[in-house]
Protein backbone atom coordinates (compact mmCIF):
# COMPACT_ATOMS: atom_id res chain seq x y z
CA UNK A 1 0.00 0.00 0.00
CA UNK A 2 1.12 3.73 -0.40
CA UNK A 3 1.41 5.55 2.49
CA UNK A 4 2.78 8.96 1.55
CA UNK A 5 0.31 11.53 1.49
CA UNK A 6 1.86 14.61 0.95
CA UNK A 7 1.56 17.26 3.75
CA UNK A 8 1.83 21.17 4.37
CA UNK A 9 3.74 23.02 6.56
CA UNK A 10 1.00 24.78 8.99
CA UNK A 11 -2.55 24.31 9.61
CA UNK A 12 -4.82 26.46 12.72
CA UNK A 13 -4.80 25.62 15.88
CA UNK A 14 -8.53 24.09 15.56
CA UNK A 15 -8.19 22.19 12.96
CA UNK A 16 -5.37 19.95 15.25
CA UNK A 17 -7.70 16.69 14.63
CA UNK A 18 -8.94 17.53 11.14
CA UNK A 19 -7.56 15.61 7.98
CA UNK A 20 -5.05 17.67 6.43
CA UNK A 21 -5.37 17.11 2.17
CA UNK A 22 -2.36 19.42 0.27
CA UNK A 23 -3.96 21.33 -2.89
CA UNK A 24 -1.45 23.92 -3.57
CA UNK A 25 1.99 24.14 -2.33
CA UNK A 26 3.27 26.86 -0.46
CA UNK A 27 2.03 30.87 -1.00
CA UNK A 28 1.27 33.03 -4.34
CA UNK A 29 2.17 36.35 -2.00
CA UNK A 30 5.25 34.89 0.28
CA UNK A 31 6.15 38.84 0.86
CA UNK A 32 4.45 39.78 4.41
CA UNK A 33 7.33 40.98 6.55
CA UNK A 34 5.72 38.98 9.76
CA UNK A 35 5.67 35.78 8.37
CA UNK A 36 8.48 33.17 8.14
CA UNK A 37 6.28 29.79 6.64
CA UNK A 38 6.90 29.38 2.94
CA UNK A 39 10.06 31.96 2.17
CA UNK A 40 12.04 30.60 -0.43
CA UNK A 41 9.04 28.38 -1.68
CA UNK A 42 7.85 28.53 -4.83
CA UNK A 43 3.34 28.42 -5.26
CA UNK A 44 2.28 25.39 -7.26
CA UNK A 45 -0.90 24.08 -7.69
CA UNK A 46 -1.41 20.21 -7.41
CA UNK A 47 -3.51 17.86 -9.97
CA UNK A 48 -6.39 16.78 -9.16
CA UNK A 49 -5.28 13.61 -10.10
CA UNK A 50 -2.64 13.94 -7.40
CA UNK A 51 -5.00 15.22 -4.52
CA UNK A 52 -7.25 12.70 -5.27
CA UNK A 53 -4.67 9.47 -5.17
CA UNK A 54 -3.95 11.36 -1.72
CA UNK A 55 -7.72 10.73 -1.03
CA UNK A 56 -7.61 7.35 -1.82
CA UNK A 57 -4.57 6.51 -0.06
CA UNK A 58 -5.90 8.32 3.63
CA UNK A 59 -9.53 5.65 2.68
CA UNK A 60 -7.24 2.68 2.55
CA UNK A 61 -4.98 3.70 5.43
CA UNK A 62 -8.36 4.17 7.17
CA UNK A 63 -9.41 0.96 6.70
CA UNK A 64 -6.20 -0.57 7.34
CA UNK A 65 -6.86 1.11 10.90
CA UNK A 66 -10.13 0.44 11.75
CA UNK A 67 -9.06 -3.51 11.27
CA UNK A 68 -7.22 -3.34 14.00
CA UNK A 69 -9.45 -2.19 15.69
CA UNK A 70 -12.04 -4.53 15.01
CA UNK A 71 -9.08 -7.45 15.80
CA UNK A 72 -8.97 -5.90 19.18
CA UNK A 73 -12.79 -6.59 19.65
CA UNK A 74 -13.50 -2.66 19.23
CA UNK A 75 -16.20 -2.44 16.43
CA UNK A 76 -13.67 -0.28 14.39
CA UNK A 77 -14.29 1.99 16.72
CA UNK A 78 -10.51 3.85 16.90
CA UNK A 79 -9.35 5.08 20.52
CA UNK A 80 -6.99 5.98 22.75
CA UNK A 81 -5.42 2.28 22.15
CA UNK A 82 -5.24 2.18 18.66
CA UNK A 83 -3.73 5.18 18.06
CA UNK A 84 -1.11 3.94 21.46
CA UNK A 85 -0.62 0.66 19.01
CA UNK A 86 0.33 2.81 16.07
CA UNK A 87 2.54 5.28 17.98
CA UNK A 88 3.64 2.58 19.38
CA UNK A 89 4.99 0.29 16.13
CA UNK A 90 6.70 2.93 14.11
CA UNK A 91 8.55 -0.43 12.30
CA UNK A 92 4.60 -0.88 10.99
CA UNK A 93 3.39 1.89 10.68
CA UNK A 94 4.07 5.17 8.66
CA UNK A 95 3.44 8.59 9.45
CA UNK A 96 0.87 8.62 7.65
CA UNK A 97 -0.71 6.08 9.41
CA UNK A 98 -0.34 7.88 12.56
CA UNK A 99 -1.56 11.41 11.51
CA UNK A 100 -4.66 9.25 10.08
CA UNK A 101 -5.00 7.27 13.71
CA UNK A 102 -5.36 10.75 15.22
CA UNK A 103 -8.01 11.94 12.51
CA UNK A 104 -9.97 9.30 13.56
CA UNK A 105 -9.40 9.22 17.00
CA UNK A 106 -10.89 12.51 16.78
CA UNK A 107 -13.65 11.75 14.68
CA UNK A 108 -12.63 11.75 11.81
CA UNK A 109 -15.22 14.01 10.43
CA UNK A 110 -13.32 17.30 9.86
CA UNK A 111 -10.92 18.29 6.79
CA UNK A 112 -8.75 21.08 6.26
CA UNK A 113 -7.28 21.66 2.83
CA UNK A 114 -3.56 23.33 3.03
CA UNK A 115 -1.53 25.27 1.97
CA UNK A 116 -1.53 28.70 2.23
CA UNK A 117 -4.26 30.02 -0.48
CA UNK A 118 -6.23 27.20 -2.08
CA UNK A 119 -8.76 29.36 -4.01
CA UNK A 120 -5.73 29.75 -6.44
CA UNK A 121 -6.86 26.44 -8.18
CA UNK A 122 -9.47 26.80 -10.69
CA UNK A 123 -13.16 26.66 -8.44
CA UNK A 124 -14.20 23.76 -10.88
CA UNK A 125 -11.14 21.45 -10.21
CA UNK A 126 -11.51 22.37 -6.21
CA UNK A 127 -15.40 21.84 -6.28
CA UNK A 128 -13.94 18.17 -7.83
CA UNK A 129 -12.09 17.28 -5.05
CA UNK A 130 -14.47 18.57 -2.50
CA UNK A 131 -16.65 16.79 -3.91
CA UNK A 132 -14.76 13.54 -4.13
CA UNK A 133 -13.53 14.59 -0.50
CA UNK A 134 -17.31 14.23 0.45
CA UNK A 135 -18.62 11.17 -1.71
CA UNK A 136 -15.14 9.25 0.20
CA UNK A 137 -15.92 10.13 3.26
CA UNK A 138 -19.90 10.65 3.16
CA UNK A 139 -19.82 10.95 7.62
CA UNK A 140 -17.49 14.20 7.02
CA UNK A 141 -19.32 17.03 8.39
CA UNK A 142 -16.73 20.26 7.52
CA UNK A 143 -14.73 21.16 5.22
CA UNK A 144 -12.30 24.57 5.34
CA UNK A 145 -9.40 26.17 3.56
CA UNK A 146 -7.02 28.70 3.54
CA UNK A 147 -7.23 31.94 1.01
CA UNK A 148 -6.11 35.08 0.73
CA UNK A 149 -8.84 38.70 0.83
CA UNK A 150 -6.62 39.64 -2.68
CA UNK A 151 -7.55 36.36 -3.99
CA UNK A 152 -11.27 36.54 -2.84
CA UNK A 153 -11.67 39.99 -3.16
CA UNK A 154 -10.80 39.04 -7.03
CA UNK A 155 -13.36 36.14 -7.16
CA UNK A 156 -17.04 36.43 -8.20
CA UNK A 157 -19.28 35.30 -5.21
CA UNK A 158 -20.85 32.81 -8.06
CA UNK A 159 -17.48 30.83 -8.33
CA UNK A 160 -17.46 30.80 -4.33
CA UNK A 161 -21.04 29.40 -3.67
CA UNK A 162 -19.82 26.53 -6.03
CA UNK A 163 -17.49 25.82 -3.96
CA UNK A 164 -20.22 25.90 -1.08
CA UNK A 165 -22.35 23.83 -3.25
CA UNK A 166 -20.04 21.21 -3.85
CA UNK A 167 -18.87 20.78 0.08
CA UNK A 168 -16.87 23.80 1.12
CA UNK A 169 -17.86 24.84 4.98
CA UNK A 170 -15.30 27.20 5.72
CA UNK A 171 -12.84 29.43 4.79
CA UNK A 172 -9.77 31.02 6.88
CA UNK A 173 -8.57 34.46 5.81
CA UNK A 174 -5.63 36.21 7.38
CA UNK A 175 -6.71 39.69 7.94
CA UNK A 176 -3.77 40.63 10.04
CA UNK A 177 -4.93 44.11 10.34
CA UNK A 178 -7.35 46.62 8.86
CA UNK A 179 -5.08 49.79 9.22
CA UNK A 180 -3.60 50.58 5.63
CA UNK A 181 -0.18 52.10 6.61
CA UNK A 182 0.28 49.02 8.79
CA UNK A 183 -0.48 46.53 5.98
CA UNK A 184 1.42 48.54 3.67
CA UNK A 185 4.35 48.42 6.27
CA UNK A 186 4.49 44.59 6.70
CA UNK A 187 3.41 44.16 3.16
CA UNK A 188 0.50 42.39 3.12
CA UNK A 189 -0.44 42.95 -0.14
CA UNK A 190 -3.93 44.21 0.42
CA UNK A 191 -6.08 47.17 1.33
CA UNK A 192 -8.96 47.68 4.15
CA UNK A 193 -11.19 47.94 1.36
CA UNK A 194 -10.60 44.91 -0.20
CA UNK A 195 -10.56 43.00 3.30
CA UNK A 196 -13.92 44.16 3.85
CA UNK A 197 -14.95 43.28 0.19
CA UNK A 198 -13.11 39.80 -0.05
CA UNK A 199 -15.36 38.95 3.83
CA UNK A 200 -18.45 40.25 2.25
CA UNK A 201 -18.36 37.77 -0.53
CA UNK A 202 -17.41 34.58 1.51
CA UNK A 203 -20.36 35.34 3.84
CA UNK A 204 -22.55 36.39 0.73
CA UNK A 205 -21.51 33.22 -0.33
CA UNK A 206 -22.90 31.18 2.65
CA UNK A 207 -19.38 30.23 3.57
CA UNK A 208 -18.21 30.33 7.35
CA UNK A 209 -15.61 32.97 7.43
CA UNK A 210 -12.97 32.64 10.16
CA UNK A 211 -10.71 36.09 9.88
CA UNK A 212 -7.21 35.93 11.75
CA UNK A 213 -6.06 39.26 13.73
CA UNK A 214 -2.14 39.55 14.94
CA UNK A 215 -2.32 41.22 18.45
CA UNK A 216 1.04 43.42 18.63
CA UNK A 217 1.34 43.38 14.82
CA UNK A 218 1.50 47.53 15.29
CA UNK A 219 4.01 47.62 17.93
CA UNK A 220 5.01 51.18 19.84
CA UNK A 221 3.73 53.24 17.29
CA UNK A 222 0.58 51.66 15.36
CA UNK A 223 -0.67 49.88 17.78
CA UNK A 224 -3.87 52.27 18.76
CA UNK A 225 -5.07 52.64 14.77
CA UNK A 226 -3.99 49.25 14.58
CA UNK A 227 -7.07 48.26 16.93
CA UNK A 228 -9.23 50.72 16.07
CA UNK A 229 -9.18 49.72 12.44
CA UNK A 230 -8.95 46.14 12.34
CA UNK A 231 -12.22 46.24 14.51
CA UNK A 232 -13.77 48.63 12.06
CA UNK A 233 -12.87 46.48 8.98
CA UNK A 234 -14.21 43.27 10.78
CA UNK A 235 -17.65 45.30 12.24
CA UNK A 236 -18.45 45.83 8.56
CA UNK A 237 -17.47 42.40 7.39
CA UNK A 238 -19.29 40.32 10.59
CA UNK A 239 -17.47 37.12 10.08
CA UNK A 240 -18.78 34.17 12.02
CA UNK A 241 -14.97 33.72 14.14
CA UNK A 242 -12.61 36.46 14.81
CA UNK A 243 -9.14 34.58 15.82
CA UNK A 244 -6.59 36.65 17.48
CA UNK A 245 -2.68 35.75 17.86
CA UNK A 246 0.10 37.35 19.05
CA UNK A 247 2.76 38.95 17.25
CA UNK A 248 6.21 37.08 17.88
CA UNK A 249 9.37 38.06 15.45
CA UNK A 250 11.62 35.56 14.93
CA UNK A 251 15.46 35.87 13.03
CA UNK A 252 14.33 34.13 10.01
CA UNK A 253 11.18 37.02 9.30
CA UNK A 254 11.74 39.85 7.21
CA UNK A 255 10.50 41.86 10.24
CA UNK A 256 13.44 40.67 12.22
CA UNK A 257 15.42 43.01 10.31
CA UNK A 258 13.70 46.24 10.75
CA UNK A 259 13.50 45.32 14.42
CA UNK A 260 17.33 45.48 14.25
CA UNK A 261 17.16 48.62 12.29
CA UNK A 262 15.23 50.32 14.90
CA UNK A 263 12.21 50.89 11.70
CA UNK A 264 9.62 48.58 14.24
CA UNK A 265 9.94 48.50 17.88
CA UNK A 266 8.06 45.99 19.76
CA UNK A 267 4.98 46.05 22.30
CA UNK A 268 5.30 44.47 25.50
CA UNK A 269 3.18 41.60 27.24
CA UNK A 270 1.47 44.67 28.61
CA UNK A 271 0.68 46.85 25.93
CA UNK A 272 -0.51 43.93 23.59
CA UNK A 273 -3.31 43.26 26.28
CA UNK A 274 -3.95 46.86 26.58
CA UNK A 275 -4.20 46.86 22.87
CA UNK A 276 -7.04 43.77 22.87
CA UNK A 277 -8.85 45.90 25.40
CA UNK A 278 -9.09 48.98 23.17
CA UNK A 279 -9.52 46.44 20.31
CA UNK A 280 -12.53 44.73 21.84
CA UNK A 281 -14.34 47.77 22.42
CA UNK A 282 -14.35 48.92 19.33
CA UNK A 283 -16.08 45.61 18.30
CA UNK A 284 -19.92 46.76 18.05
CA UNK A 285 -23.07 44.86 16.15
CA UNK A 286 -21.63 42.06 15.27
CA UNK A 287 -22.57 38.76 16.73
CA UNK A 288 -18.74 36.74 15.55
CA UNK A 289 -17.20 34.43 18.57
CA UNK A 290 -13.98 35.82 19.58
CA UNK A 291 -11.48 33.18 19.94
CA UNK A 292 -8.26 33.27 20.95
CA UNK A 293 -7.13 29.31 20.20
CA UNK A 294 -3.38 30.31 20.15
CA UNK A 295 -0.71 29.01 22.89
CA UNK A 296 0.88 32.63 22.24
CA UNK A 297 -2.09 34.76 23.43
CA UNK A 298 -1.37 35.85 27.36
CA UNK A 299 -5.07 35.49 28.15
CA UNK A 300 -5.98 32.66 26.21
CA UNK A 301 -9.00 33.01 28.45
CA UNK A 302 -10.62 36.11 26.71
CA UNK A 303 -13.01 34.26 24.25
CA UNK A 304 -16.70 34.13 24.04
CA UNK A 305 -19.82 35.48 21.87
CA UNK A 306 -20.05 38.74 21.10
CA UNK A 307 -21.80 41.24 22.17
CA UNK A 308 -22.85 38.98 25.21
CA UNK A 309 -19.53 37.77 26.69
CA UNK A 310 -17.92 40.97 25.97
CA UNK A 311 -18.28 42.59 29.80
CA UNK A 312 -16.65 39.08 30.57
CA UNK A 313 -13.62 39.10 28.57
CA UNK A 314 -12.69 42.88 29.47
CA UNK A 315 -13.70 42.09 32.83
CA UNK A 316 -10.32 39.33 32.51
CA UNK A 317 -8.19 42.25 30.86
CA UNK A 318 -9.17 44.69 33.91
CA UNK A 319 -7.91 41.97 36.10
CA UNK A 320 -4.74 41.32 34.93
CA UNK A 321 -3.84 44.84 34.33
CA UNK A 322 -4.58 45.61 37.65
CA UNK A 323 -2.53 42.95 38.95
CA UNK A 324 0.81 44.06 41.18
CA UNK A 325 3.53 44.07 38.93
CA UNK A 326 5.23 40.91 40.84
CA UNK A 327 2.07 38.92 40.47
CA UNK A 328 2.05 40.32 36.49
CA UNK A 329 5.70 38.75 35.46
CA UNK A 330 4.56 35.60 37.53
CA UNK A 331 1.69 35.00 34.85
CA UNK A 332 3.31 35.86 32.51
CA UNK A 333 6.10 33.22 32.66
CA UNK A 334 3.95 30.39 34.32
CA UNK A 335 2.03 31.25 31.22
CA UNK A 336 4.97 30.89 28.67
CA UNK A 337 6.44 28.21 30.72
CA UNK A 338 2.96 26.21 29.86
CA UNK A 339 2.66 26.09 33.83
CA UNK A 340 -0.64 28.01 33.50
CA UNK A 341 -3.92 28.39 31.57
CA UNK A 342 -6.14 30.94 33.09
CA UNK A 343 -5.09 33.92 36.10
CA UNK A 344 -6.75 31.65 38.50
CA UNK A 345 -3.76 29.68 38.16
CA UNK A 346 -2.02 32.13 39.98
CA UNK A 347 -3.92 30.99 43.28
CA UNK A 348 -2.48 27.41 42.82
CA UNK A 349 0.15 27.48 45.38
CA UNK A 350 1.80 24.68 43.76
CA UNK A 351 1.97 26.14 40.36
CA UNK A 352 2.59 29.88 41.53
CA UNK A 353 5.17 28.65 44.20
CA UNK A 354 7.39 26.39 40.61
CA UNK A 355 7.18 29.85 39.17
CA UNK A 356 8.51 31.59 41.71
CA UNK A 357 11.44 29.21 41.93
CA UNK A 358 12.21 29.43 38.25
CA UNK A 359 12.07 33.29 38.77
CA UNK A 360 14.71 33.04 41.84
CA UNK A 361 17.17 30.56 38.89
CA UNK A 362 16.73 33.01 36.21
CA UNK A 363 17.52 36.15 38.61
CA UNK A 364 13.99 37.77 39.70
CA UNK A 365 16.47 41.17 40.48
CA UNK A 366 17.21 41.28 36.75
CA UNK A 367 14.42 42.21 34.45
CA UNK A 368 16.55 42.01 31.14
CA UNK A 369 16.73 38.40 31.88
CA UNK A 370 13.14 37.29 32.81
CA UNK A 371 12.02 38.97 29.22
CA UNK A 372 14.94 36.83 27.83
CA UNK A 373 13.54 33.76 29.35
CA UNK A 374 10.29 34.51 28.38
CA UNK A 375 10.94 35.54 25.09
CA UNK A 376 12.79 32.05 24.56
CA UNK A 377 9.71 30.22 25.96
CA UNK A 378 7.34 31.29 23.24
CA UNK A 379 9.88 30.74 20.67
CA UNK A 380 9.28 27.15 21.44
CA UNK A 381 5.64 27.29 19.88
CA UNK A 382 6.32 29.01 16.44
Amino acid sequence: MNNGVEQGPIRPPNEAYSLLIRVTRNCPWNRCAFCRTYKGERFSVRSVDEIKNDIRTVKEISQEIKKISWNRGLGGKVDASIVRAVFESPHLYSEGFRRISLWLYGGGDTVFLQDADNLRMEADDLAEIVSFLRETFPGVRRITTYARSKTVYLMEVERLEALREAGLSRVHIGLESGYDPLLNFMKKGVTAREHVEAGKKVKASGLELSEYVILGLGGKEMWKPHAIETASVLNQIGPAFIRVRTLKVLKDMPLYAKLEKKEFRLSSDDDIIREEALFIDELDGITSYFASDHILNLLEEVEGQLPEDKPRMREIINRYLTLPEEERINFRLGRRAGLYRKLDDLNNPILSQQVRDCLGKIGSASPEKVEEAIANLMERYI
